[in-house]
């Protein structure tokens, strides 16, 4: 009963939410090879039109109706398939488009080709509530980028617009744009042209597989230096992108990606994209994971906008977007949820990243004090796995109790060798793919077969409760039990009254040892729990 009271969360959710969020009879019977995307800009009238190719394989048999996403306002002008327009109908942001389907085979491939126009969705407060962003630097040249995790790339380009179907063969951009501005995407530049008529064309390609929010652009008066780093693949390029006028400042602060690539391949296994190499670019918002093309806009400060998120001083010590962004390309991009009432997945396993980069610069203790620094900031208001099928991300927690997991799954294991193998192993296992909750679960346990993972997962995953340790001591017996758990809920919290150390396991039940005084009993804080002394019973 208090497992159910502590998981139940209300809302109501629309046909809207379904279409989005489920994999309906308009989506699930094709599957995404690849995207070629064709982008023109109107900056005069904050505009853009363009087509998308869309390459698929029909994976079962096919309904007659095919779900594109496109948001309002934006507007699909057409759909060609082989030369013909076929039928389409709005639905809010869905577009129904018909045709016999059924007589398309299995496994074949097929191209259908949408034509579409608008003004996308300005961004109120990037990269939260995003959309497009048209500004203009210090200078007053044009800057403008998207981004639009959460509301979906469909917010500006027509697509499928769900995390479980990346395109397995990458994406094509070209982008046509004032030839006074520089224009960066994800992945490799494959060309650049000069139109002749004020504009420049731009094509970049991914080669790998990519969530279709982290496609992007960056329009700007760019500087642009590159370098190399030997890493556990061989040969990585490295590409940077800075305002020109931030061309010093950018490089010096920059320097870090080399170290902080370094750490995370030492921890979490090789950069996952060396196809498509490593890109960090100066953005008018804050940042985001944008594959292969990280967005940076922390004005060059350490931390947070200047501040410390972890309230230690140790945020001080680095620049959190830099790390952050970069982390999802591991977790996020590389390993993909495929709900977003999953994505604790990419944010909390990220945010514990940013612990193993302060591991690597700064030592173990130094991460531990910044681990746990965050944990005052949990909220518990929801828990981290959200709805599913209705687009539901969940609480703003799988951020910081997200890591919090993680790091108690380390404690768990104590064993950094291993931990390290399993960090490791989740990024070659799931590679290049998109996942569910209970798969990552599954592959954790697998690497504490003696604990009880389960009733770990569900404590932390599917509650809002925090385990309450309560003790009390009377007759030389310090007694102990846990309160606000899950079914078979135990950790091995370490206490000690200085003197000595002992490892005890509470459980719902009330238990006894042997103590001498209730005085200078000391807890470890290695889990996430509150303590609670209480009269004797």
């Amino acid at each position: 009963m208090l497992f159910l009271l502590f998981s139940i969360v209300g809302h109501a959710y629309t046909h809207s939410d379904t279409l989005r969020g489920s994999n309906g009879n308009g989506r699930d019977w094709w599957d995404v090879q690849h995207y070629s995307l064709a982008v023109v800009f109107d900056t005069a009238t904050k505009s853009i039109n363009g087509s998308v190719s869309i390459d698929l394989t029909v994976s079962v048999m096919p309904h007659d109706s095919m779900q594109i996403d496109l948001q309002k306002p934006m507007v699909l002008d057409s759909v060609v398939y082989a030369g013909n327009k076929l039928s389409i109908t709005n639905e809010g942001d869905v577009w129904w488009v018909k045709y016999p389907y059924h007589t398309w085979k299995a496994s074949n491939k097929y191209t259908v080709i949408c034509y579409y126009h608008g003004k996308p969705r300005i961004a109120v407060r990037p990269p939260w509530d995003g959309g497009f962003i048209w500004s203009t630097d210090s200078l007053s040249n044009p800057w403008i980028a998207v981004a639009c995790q959460g509301l979906g790339a469909s917010v500006w380009w027509p697509c499928k617009d769900a995390q479980w179907d990346e395109p397995d063969n990458g994406q094509d951009m070209e982008f046509t744009a004032p030839a006074n501005l520089q224009c960066i995407s994800n992945g490799r530049l494959v060309n650049r042209n000069e139109l002749g008529n004020g504009q420049t064309s731009w094509h970049w390609q991914v080669k790998d597989p990519i969530n279709t929010y982290d496609i992007t652009f960056y329009l700007g008066d760019y500087v642009h230096w590159s370098d190399t780093m030997m890493g556990e693949k061989g040969k990585l390029s490295l590409d940077f992108y800075a305002l020109r006028y931030n061309e010093a400042k950018a490089r010096a602060h920059f320097a870090i990606v080399k170290p902080m690539l370094h750490c995370f391949e030492y921890w979490m296994g090789p950069y996952p994209y060396y196809e498509d190499g490593y890109k960090l670019v100066e953005a008018p918002y804050l940042g985001m994971e944008h594959q292969s093309a990280v967005a940076y806009g922390n004005k060059y400060q350490m931390g947070y906008l200047g501040t410390d998120r972890s309230g230690t001083g140790i945020g001080m010590l680095f620049d959190y977007i830099i790390v952050h962004e970069t982390g999802h390309e591991w977790f996020g991009n590389n390993i993909t949820a495929s709900d977003i009432a999953d994505n604790w997945i990419h944010e909390g396993i990220t945010t514990f990243s940013e612990s193993l980069f302060v591991d690597c610069m700064f030592g173990d203790s130094t991460a531990t004090a910044y681990s746990q620094g965050n944990w005052s900031k949990i909220n518990n208001d929801r828990p981290l796995i959200g709805d599913y099928g209705v687009n539901n991300e969940g609480s703003g927690d799988i951020y910081r109790k997200g890591a919090a997991m993680m790091y108690m799954i380390r404690e768990l294991m104590n064993d950094d060798t291993q931990f390290r193998k399993m960090m490791r192993g989740l990024s070659d296992s799931f590679y290049h793919k998109t996942v569910t909750t209970a798969q990552i679960e599954d592959y954790i346990s697998t690497y504490l077969p003696d604990r009880n993972m389960k009733a770990f997962f569900d404590q932390y995953l599917r509650t809002v409760a925090i385990p309450q340790l309560e003790f009390y001591t009377k007759k030389q017996k310090l007694y102990f039990r846990f309160d606000h758990i899950t079914p078979n809920f135990t950790l091995p919290v370490k206490i000690s009254d200085k003197a000595k150390t002992i490892t005890i396991w509470p459980t719902t039940n009330w238990r006894s040892i042997a103590w001498e005084s209730d005085e200078n009993i000391i807890f470890d804080k290695g889990f996430l729990i509150s303590i609670k002394k209480i009269h004797s019973r």
